[in-house]
């Protein structure tokens, strides 16, 4: 978790660039981190709702999200 400690860090850097690209680093890593573990969950047989309560967003908006299209 070195690159996320790190990023965590320089997202409060004062230099805006260095913040702000550390913000959207992490926000394409947060991205990565949810749609691995939705994968897991769904290979656990969760449903679609049980995974939309645990992100606290609505059941369309994940299986929109994440749903086989």
């Amino acid at each position: 978790m070195t690159r996320a400690t790190d990023l965590a860090a320089q997202a409060g850097d004062r230099d805006p660039r260095v913040g702000l690209r550390a913000v959207v680093a992490l926000r394409r890593l947060l991205e990565q981190l949810e749609a691995v573990q939705v994968r897991n969950a769904r290979n656990q047989n969760w449903s679609w709702q049980e995974i939309a309560d645990e992100l606290g967003v609505s059941r369309q908006a994940v299986h929109k999200k994440y749903g086989r299209h």
